[in-house]
């Protein structure tokens, strides 16, 4: 991971160039970031958290906000050679997006990379959310189950051929042991043929003689010869073709049993579960917008208690300074989207009330969508039922129209059979009344003759049929390597599939383990030892089925003055082991999806609750994992960062230090 973390920051030009307009609080000013860690430092208001948010919104997260007092705004970024922008504008009460950002789908960065205080991934483990549903959020499960069933379909394929190479191989003796027996009979009946010939030249030495007297005899010899080799074909024709009715009508009894144990499938079952996705798919779409407003809604009231300065009225020269009255009266806090006035503790129990709110819809969502898969499964084992009962028909009716098509055959070379049969007949009588007693015998030696040439010849094309089905078999039987091979490379990819969503889980899990280890050694935290979360599996129910899933559980070890160790809960670490706690999690999440890869900044905010020295350590920590780190602080704690980071001290006149 190390060296593609290497690869990407090589990857990222040295300098980022920020233009904006009516963005959160700031008018307008234009920022040059230098890859590594920069610092906005300042006092509380002085639009650090706009100039982040301006940077998620050129990068094309959705969690901005437009400036009260403007109609439009906008948010550009020069990385390199290239220039992303975005645009807001206020339409009808609500903020419309467009132009060109850097990202098509910010979520992953809205969730691993945009670490501000109402980041999700940060504030999970402080709310005790699902941290397995959080980190495994941008994985396509779905997707991934769908190319799982395609391979085993596939590999089922191979299984089936592999089975029938296993068969055909099974053959291969019982063929070579009858095609010795055949050739034994070839040259069997060879002999026989020879020693009939020798006797029939003989006799017709004779014959020649009287040849002018007995030509017609010879004639209808020859064509009674001829006639029976005819005969005989049709008559091996006519077997041949009830022996493939035979195996086609076991084949037909093979193919109805299955086709009665298939369904056709109910139409009307089918276009219920279909609507019901539908409606199930539209609730969902429902619920997620219903987030994502709830989360902007308290995105919004959390940067009202953060950017107070930039909605109070500017003072007169002879005022108190802005921030001076805003200590004097951090009771109350003015909107500035309606100019009223609300107590702070009022916004703080809304804002609790959103998170449990958005919390519940998250659960909702995670429900419809277990239903989801139950009736998307139910459907496409109807619609694959469906599918094989039209294939197993039109099976059956093939085989249906292969068995009439060889009956037809078989009436028409019965009828050959009976006319060749006349005409043999025929013949023989003809024969008879030519045949003289100088001539007795020569028909029936021309009748061995003839029935061994026959008997030689049905042997021989018995031979190379057998020669043609052993060729067929062996060729078949060398698709075995490249069939083994696939079927490896199918379980390979089988078994990569299977375990992806675990191995995120455990990389997401080795991730947290070992940054949480190695921060809680350099950050020193007292008497807690150790921080961890436990991968278990346990039994759920979605929809009507028990499926395993598995858990996140985070674990907290502390230790006694006097060394024993103990365990504790999230409720008892204070505020600053807390929000380090959030954010290893999120760079856990940061690491395992590569967001890295995908955007070059990570941005914090709100580290208030962790004194300067750990700051400047966590600070250090994060760069070495991320592009462009940019970090808001106040003047105290930026102070205790490394003086070789950039910093940022006034961001409406975008001076960059230092």
């Amino acid at each position: 991971m190390k060296s593609e973390l290497d690869r990407a920051e090589r990857d990222t030009p040295e300098q980022a160039t920020l233009f904006v307009d009516n963005i959160g609080g700031i008018d307008e000013t234009e920022v040059s970031f230098q890859r590594g860690a920069t610092v906005l430092s300042g006092r509380n208001a002085t639009n650090r958290t706009s100039l982040l948010q301006a940077i998620m919104a050129a990068l094309g997260s959705d969690q901005v906000s437009l400036k009260a007092d403007a109609e439009e705004g906008q948010a550009e970024l020069e990385l390199g050679d290239e220039t992303y922008r975005r645009t807001l504008q206020r339409r009808n009460g609500t903020i419309v997006t467009d132009g060109e950002p850097y990202l098509d789908d910010p979520e992953l960065a809205d969730l691993f990379a945009f670490l501000l205080e109402s980041n999700e991934a940060r504030r999970a483990v402080a709310r005790g959310d699902d941290l397995r549903e959080l980190i495994m959020r941008p994985v396509d499960t779905d997707a991934i189950k769908a190319e799982i069933e395609q391979c085993q379909r596939r590999k089922q394929e191979i299984d089936d051929q592999l089975a029938e190479l296993d068969e055909l191989e099974g053959k291969l003796p019982d063929l070579e042991a009858k095609r010795t027996r055949v050739t034994d009979e070839i040259e069997t009946l060879e002999e026989e043929l020879e020693e009939a010939q020798a006797e029939l030249d003989e006799t017709n030495v004779d014959v020649d003689e009287r040849r002018e007297e007995q030509s017609e005899l010879e004639t209808k010899l020859e064509e009674l010869r001829e006639t029976r080799s005819d005969l005989e074909r049709v008559r091996d024709r006519i077997e041949t073709e009830r022996e493939s009715i035979d195996a086609l009508e076991e084949e037909r009894e093979e193919v109805e049993e299955r086709l009665d144990s298939l369904s056709s499938g109910d139409e009307s079952e089918v276009s219920r579960l279909e609507a019901e996705i539908e409606t199930l798919q539209d609730e969902k779409a429902a619920l997620s917008d219903e987030i994502s407003q709830l989360q902007s809604t308290i995105q919004f009231n959390e940067q009202l208690l953060d950017e107070q300065e930039s909605v109070l009225p500017e003072a007169d020269e002879d005022d108190e300074p802005v921030t001076d009255q805003l200590l004097a009266d951090s009771e109350t806090v003015t909107c500035w989207t309606c100019g009223s006035s609300v107590a702070r503790d009022q916004i703080e129990t809304t804002i609790e009330q959103l998170r449990t709110a958005r919390q519940e819809r998250l659960e909702e969502r995670s429900g419809i969508s277990a239903e989801l898969d139950e009736k998307r499964e139910t459907l496409s084992t109807i619609n694959e039922n469906r599918t094989e009962y039209r294939q197993t028909q039109r099976r059956l009716d093939s085989i249906d129209d292969e068995i009439e098509r060889r009956r037809e055959r078989i009436e028409a070379s019965t009828a050959d059979r009976e006319e060749l049969t006349d005409e043999v007949d025929e013949l023989e009588d003809t024969i008879d009344d030519l045949e003289t007693d100088d001539y007795s015998g020569v028909l029936d030696q021309h009748k061995e003759v003839n029935q061994l040439e026959f008997k030689l010849e049905r042997k021989e094309r018995e031979r190379d049929d057998l020669d043609d089905r052993m060729a067929s078999i062996e060729d078949r039987l060398d698709e075995r390597e490249t069939l083994e091979a696939r079927r490896d490379d199918i379980t390979d990819e089988l078994t990569d599939l299977r375990t992806r969503i675990d191995q995120i889980e455990a990389d997401a899990v080795e991730a947290f383990n070992e940054h949480m280890e190695n921060l809680l050694e350099v950050l020193e935290y007292g008497n807690l030892d150790r921080i961890w979360i436990d991968r278990t599996t346990q039994e759920v129910r979605e929809g009507r089925r028990k499926v395993s899933r598995s858990s996140f559980d985070l674990k907290i070890v502390r230790s006694t003055d006097e060394g024993a160790a103990y365990e504790d809960t999230i409720d008892h670490l204070s505020e600053s082991e807390r929000e380090v706690t959030g954010l290893v999690f999120a760079l856990a999440g940061y690491l395992v999806h590569d967001v890295y890869e995908t955007v070059p900044f990570m941005l914090l905010d709100s580290l208030e609750a962790i004194d300067s020295e750990r700051i400047a350590m966590l600070v250090d920590y994060f760069e070495s994992y991320v592009p462009y780190l940019v970090v808001a602080l106040l003047d105290e704690d930026a102070q205790a960062v490394e003086v070789d980071h950039g910093v940022i001290t006034e961001i409406d006149s975008a001076s960059a230090a230092q």
